[in-house]
């Protein structure tokens, strides 16, 4: 059964199968067959993985300040984070996506696969409570966190391209967020980054800050390809 290989994939097998079910139901199919979508899940999901994260983060690294903390939090839990989760167990295989997501995405979109995360790790809760939940995170985000741990202490994208872009003086560096799209719960931003009014990349992200930090990034990438 398909649900059976989900479950293997997880490592975690539901002994309500509705839940499961639920949290895999993005609100394009919930629509077009009047059921309840994984929203609600998700909201609380988004909850636990903060606080048990944020437990995980107190206990293992104690060398962390709590800035340092709030930042290796922000990386383990963004979108990105969720989405590597989401594609190391295939979950774009199972999700229920509606016709209308499906004939404009080839594939499930990485916002959708890190929101059915979150909806997952609140499944689990009702399903076996919060150890259970905890499990499941530690075991997906240990590395993250480990990772950005090491990380924690290097300027951002945004601070990197300006020093680069200043080296020979002062210059006009520029953000506009360019496009807008996507409901209120699930919004897609579009930034460009100017240097002297000229354009150097775009970069896109679920904030405006996530959105103008990737247009860095890639300017970054962009002026080091440049220097080889």
């Amino acid at each position: 059964m398909e649900i059976e290989k989900f479950e293997k994939n997880i490592g975690y097998t539901f002994k309500n199968k509705s839940l499961l079910k639920n949290a895999l139901t993005h609100t394009s199919y919930a629509f077009e067959n009047h059921i309840n979508s994984n929203e609600k899940l998700e909201f609380l999901g988004d909850s636990i993985l903060e606080f048990i994260s944020s437990k995980y983060l107190y206990n293992n690294f104690p060398n962390l300040a709590e800035g340092e903390m709030t930042k290796v939090r922000a990386d383990i839990v963004c979108e990105k984070s969720l989405y590597k989760v989401a594609q190391m167990h295939n979950f774009s295989d199972f999700l229920y996506l509606g016709k209308s997501e499906l004939s404009s995405n080839k594939e499930a979109r990485p916002a959708i696969m890190a929101d059915s995360v979150e909806a997952l790790i609140a499944a689990i809760y009702f399903d076996s409570g919060l150890e259970e939940a905890e499990k499941f995170i530690i075991n997906n985000l240990k590395e993250a966190a480990e990772i950005a741990s090491k990380n924690v202490g290097q300027k951002d994208y945004k601070t990197v391209l300006q020093e680069i872009l200043q080296e020979n003086g002062d210059v006009k560096i520029q953000y506009n967020i360019i496009k807008e799209e996507g409901p209120d719960h699930d919004k897609k931003f579009t930034a460009e980054v100017k240097c002297d009014n000229k354009f150097l990349a775009i970069g896109e992200g679920k904030t405006k800050k996530a959105a103008e930090m990737e247009a860095a990034r890639k300017t970054i990438e962009m002026i080091k390809g440049e220097k080889k």
